[in-house]
């Protein structure tokens, strides 16, 4: 059995299996940029195939797309032209100081901050690159779904897509490793011609007054914290949609401000 991140590793395959050709999460990230009065310089951290990049820059913005995987970087640069691709570790990363209005981290890409250093270090990087005033737009598993219920854990989840003729199947665990405080994912895919391929994968579950509590002490506001609807819901959100009040669901949602005296 072989092991890596088949999707990630080959990103044709990840927009084959997650292909948002709505482009959901660049539009909504994009009204919360307008929403909330965000400058035109955006960061998106953790930028993957650089989708959602593209579609910022595409609304006028001047935007930096980074993330640690060089083959999505490539891929992006080709496929999703526009934005600047760099490489950068999301747990630290540095631009010159005040470089931008607003930083993006969406598809629980924060999440792999799985120790408080990392977190540390991804706010404190944040918080240098943002000018005063400038937001963090983040959406994320919601750590507090998982304080007693149990429906994604109960048993393994089988899903696929097919692409160019292939159809790839994947069995999904997921266990909370309450120490760590990490949802843990082990997900085995198989296809015709392809040894089986393990990828194991892992998630901070952070709570939403834990996470109040350390974006405060990094300088940040609250502006909004909620459940949906976003990109990721269902329903899923709608062009209109103000953000909700709850914070009971799946997914968070995250908008805060760098205060100017941070």
């Amino acid at each position: 059995m072989s092991s890596g991140n088949l999707l990630t590793d080959n990103p044709e395959l990840y927009e084959a299996r997650f292909p948002d050709t709505d482009r959901l999460a660049g539009r909504w990230a994009a009204d919360c940029l307008r929403r909330y009065g965000s400058g035109p310089r955006v960061l998106d951290i953790g930028c993957g195939t650089g989708r959602d990049a593209a579609y910022l820059h595409g609304t006028g913005r001047s935007v930096v797309g980074a993330d640690l995987s060089e083959a999505m970087l490539t891929y992006a640069r080709t496929h999703h032209p526009g934005p600047a691709y760099v490489p950068a570790d999301l747990r630290g990363f540095r631009f010159p100081e005040r470089s931008f209005d607003a930083v993006v981290c969406l598809d629980s890409a924060l999440l792999y901050c799985h120790t408080n250093d990392d977190l540390d270090g991804f706010l404190a990087s944040c918080r240098r690159s943002l000018a005063p005033g400038g937001l963090l737009v983040a959406e994320m598993r919601n750590g507090a779904f998982f304080l007693g219920r149990t429906e994604l854990l109960d048993a393994p989840a089988v899903s696929g897509f097919t692409w160019q003729g292939t159809t790839y199947t994947a069995t999904t665990t997921l266990t909370v490793d309450r120490a760590a405080q990490l949802l843990r994912r082990t997900r085995v895919w198989t296809a015709e011609g392809m040894a089986p391929h393990e990828q194991r994968s892992a998630w901070r579950l952070l709570l939403p007054q834990e996470l109040r509590y350390v974006l405060a002490a990094h300088g940040f506001e609250v502006l909004a914290l909620y459940d949906g609807p976003g990109p990721r819901t269902e329903p899923a959100w709608q062009e209109g949609d103000a953000p909700g009040a709850r914070l009971d669901a799946d997914r968070l949602h995250l908008i805060a401000r760098l205060t100017p005296t941070a």
